[in-house]
């Protein structure tokens, strides 16, 4: 039998007003990585910094993380850390923020290595010889803030790289459902479907144990029951608090068991044409379950323990309450040009099938499924 790990952030710490934890850190300087305006619009950076500072810590701000972190980006944070010397990264936002923090930290504490160095999976050196890492997510979505995972765009190849380190899993996660409440409703949605994605994907895996299965159903059924309320009524604090839960439960399940098809089609379909990782990952989700229901159970097995006939269906019908489409020429969040869309066609499906997350789909996909899979979702 092979021998297997399991690995979640030691604390994980929960609940309205748990930023206020912040202040129990023990250090001397923190650098706090964030993305767009919305951490600082809403007050929520400057209690952090201020938080921080009850404790006695003095913190920069590293800004400006674009919702498909690219490499110069993690470089940049990279050489402000190196100039500022931390001892906590603190990263706050949306998961584009946290995945760009964790590979800045990476650069923080070897700066000699290259993006190409760390691609490979496993490839990543030990960290914290020179700071920690605390998860601070403003999205119920991605659980970058559970997981040893990080998306980053290499902005002239096109092509987003899942980077997949134990290192990389936080140290502290702090869950606080007030920071996903100031969401936008669109926001809520994609990143609500990246937790139904993260968990389906977990079902499935075929790298999905017992210790794996309990964390990716229930997420499935929080956000089932949650995630429409969350969307129509955005300040409900037991839909938020439940959303964020899942998040994080989700995150437990793939940072273990890893995905499949889904995210290695999204990966690079949003390379391609910018869009939004949640989104691609609703429009994709029904397509690829019903294609691998051919190769495994475990959609059935989930089903059971939730009640219901048929999970694509579910998920087509919560797709449609958010205002998701149903297929990528009916998206309108992005040009979907179809004349592009037949050009990068065949790379596109290359580059899926060669992403990481492919080795744990069930059954053996080719790139002509990869394809096939790709033109369903596009014209339906």
């Amino acid at each position: 039998m092979t021998v297997m790990n399991f690995s979640i952030p030691r604390t994980i710490i929960y609940g309205e007003g748990s930023l206020a934890k912040l202040a129990d850190l023990k250090g001397k300087k923190a650098a706090l990585v964030t993305g767009g305006s919305s951490m600082k619009r809403f007050g929520f950076l400057d209690q952090a910094i201020a938080i921080l500072k009850q404790g006695g810590i003095d913190s920069i701000v590293i800004d400006g993380v674009e919702p498909n972190p690219s490499v110069e980006t993690v470089w940049r944070g990279a050489k402000a850390m190196q100039d500022f010397e931390p001892d906590w990264i603190v990263a706050i936002g949306g998961g584009s923020a946290l995945d760009a923090a964790k590979v800045m930290w990476c650069f923080y504490e070897h700066p000699n290595l290259t993006f190409e160095d760390i691609i490979p999976v496993g490839a990543m050196p030990p960290l914290r010889s020179k700071a920690r890492f605390v998860a601070i997510p403003s999205t119920s979505g991605t659980a970058s803030e559970i997981t040893a995972f990080s998306v980053i765009t290499d902005t002239k190849n096109h092509i987003k790289y899942p980077i997949v380190a134990a290192d990389m899993v936080p140290d502290i996660a702090i869950l606080d459902p007030a920071l996903p409440m100031v969401m936008p409703p669109n926001v809520t949605a994609n990143t609500g479907m990246d937790v139904m994605c993260h968990a389906v994907e977990a079902v499935a895996s075929i790298a999905a144990t017992s210790f794996t299965d309990p964390y990716a159903v229930e997420a499935i059924k929080l956000v089932l029951e949650n995630l429409e309320k969350a969307y129509t009524t955005p300040t409900d604090k037991t839909a938020r608090f439940n959303m964020h839960n899942a998040s994080a439960l989700a995150g437990m399940a793939f940072t273990n068991a890893s995905l499949g098809l889904v995210h290695s089609m999204a990966h690079k379909i949003g390379g391609e044409f910018g869009v939004t990782h949640g989104l691609a990952n609703a429009i994709m989700l029904p397509y690829v379950i019903d294609f691998n229901r051919q190769f495994t159970d475990k959609y059935a097995y989930a089903e059971r323990l939730l009640g219901i006939d048929d999970l694509a269906q579910a998920i087509r019908n919560l797709n449609k309450k958010l205002a998701i489409p149903s297929t990528f020429k009916d998206c309108d969040e992005v040009d979907f040009d179809e004349a592009k869309f037949k050009t990068v066609l065949n790379r596109m499906s290359e580059n899926a099938f060669a992403d990481p997350c492919t080795l744990t789909n069930p059954g053996t996909p080719s790139v002509t499924d990869v394809k096939a899979l790709y033109t369903a979702a596009y014209y339906g």
